[in-house]
């Protein structure tokens, strides 16, 4: 029998089909197909994603644990664009571009901080915390400072996770969202909560591989430290399983039944809401069980924190597992929060975020331990950020063609497919 015959690599075909412009490779965007590499290598993509994706979108930002106080502030950067997120004088969230308006200098070049005015390094133009011009020396007699307050980007919390929208035309079902989640997000009280760890990583590959990765766990056999706490049946049929997970599949169903049983017992929302590309902002939202003791994200699956996030009677309560189109995944245990964003630097860069909450009383090395706390999820982005980085290094590849995806990457497809989407409508405007 003659050996089965393997597709031949053509340069010259392979440059001709890299070739295309944004319109052709959406359009010829085949289903259940990875993009085509464009997509992710090119400056010129890059480029469209920061406006047709990341200025036209809700896009998570921050904590409203990081800016906890008035005059609190980060700022953070999508592209071109520089945004100060911050609370004012009545403690409510605002955005604004990080421009002057006198002659469009940077106003503010650290990360985060905390003022009683918003002054511009250059000229000394003062802002106060509402974005009004309340300071500019040396003007015409017929200056007229309510003109030239500083350029408000819309910002929403929803139950303390901070969205940006840069647009001024906003995806029109934010309401709708904020309303749906809210339920889910009250009970952990992520308003009240403090910071207890921050860490940056540069993933060295694009985004929207940051994302896929997450969106899957067909590779979660690469994550030993998550395992130790995390059903690996994630994206999975329950009834079709590799027989490798059937164990796990067994453990997960007990799990969970006594899980709702518990949910039901306190009101706590638990089923899940999978709208990923139906709508302008998609997002998916349930509560699960966790592995061993069922409690936490840690080694043993025991509460990290012996403060829990609020009155709940028990630390075994899963963990609520949330996701947002395009850059942001969530996880919410009894004991601690945890939130990630994904925001692209350059088309083989990108910065995840990772924020651990706890109670705003819980005391670090009384209530927690900050490396068993943050143990679980540090190693896994590091494997992450591996990972991500061979995806994008095959795809420079000029052999590269676009490959299925599994059945249990449906939440990949998914994402591709609100991604496509979004480039649809900002290519046809």
């Amino acid at each position: 029998m003659s050996a089965p015959t393997q597709p031949q690599f053509d340069p010259d075909l392979a440059r001709e089909e890299a070739a295309g412009d944004p319109r052709q490779l959406v359009e010829r965007r085949e289903v259940g197909m990875s993009l085509e590499a464009p997509f992710y290598t090119s400056q010129e993509y890059y480029d469209l994603d920061i406006d047709a994706i990341f200025a036209k979108s809700w896009i998570f930002v921050a904590n409203e644990a990081e800016i906890p106080d008035a005059g609190d502030y980060v700022t953070v950067t999508v592209g071109r664009y520089s945004i100060i997120v911050t609370r004012d004088d009545d403690e409510n969230v605002r955005a604004y571009h990080n421009v002057c308006r006198h002659r469009g200098a940077r106003i503010i070049n650290d990360e985060r901080g905390s003022v009683g005015r918003i002054v511009c390094g250059y000229h000394q133009w003062t802002y106060g915390m509402d974005g009004k011009l309340v300071f500019a020396d040396s003007q015409a007699p017929d200056f007229d400072p309510s003109c030239f307050s500083l350029r408000g980007v819309h910002a929403r919390s929803v139950g303390g996770l901070i969205f940006i929208c840069i647009s001024n035309d906003t995806p029109p079902d934010f309401d709708d969202f904020a309303a749906t989640v809210e339920p889910y997000l009250a009970p952990h009280r992520l308003r009240e909560a403090k910071v207890a760890k921050q860490i940056d990583l540069i993933e060295h590959g694009n985004w929207k591989l940051t994302v896929e990765n997450n969106r899957e766990c067909y590779h979660c056999g690469g994550h030993p430290e998550l395992l130790s706490s995390y059903f690996p049946v994630y994206g999975f049929d329950l009834d079709d399983l590799p027989p490798r997970l059937v164990p796990a599949r067994d453990r997960y169903v007990t799990a969970m039944a006594e899980l709702v049983d518990k949910c039901e017992t306190l009101s706590l929302p638990y089923a899940e809401i999978e709208e990923l590309d139906t709508r302008p902002t998609g997002f998916r939202i349930d509560r699960v069980p966790l592995e061993k003791a069922g409690e936490s994200f840690t080694p043993d699956g025991t509460a990290a924190s012996k403060r829990l996030m609020a009155d709940f009677p028990s630390p075994k309560l899963g963990r609520l597992g949330f996701h947002v189109q395009p850059n942001a995944w969530f996880h919410f245990m009894a004991d601690h929060a945890i939130t990630f964003s994904a925001i692209p630097i350059a088309p083989d860069q990108t910065l995840v975020r990772t924020t651990w909450l706890v109670h705003p009383d819980a005391v670090e090395g009384v209530d927690y331990d900050i490396d068993n706390l943050t143990s679980v999820w540090r190693a896994t982005n590091e494997q992450d950020a591996g990972f991500v980085e061979r995806a994008h290094q095959g795809l420079l590849s000029p052999a590269y063609i676009p490959g299925p995806y599994s059945p249990s990457e449906y939440q990949v497809e998914a994402f591709i497919n609100w991604y496509i989407g979004r480039l649809r409508k900002h290519l046809a405007e």
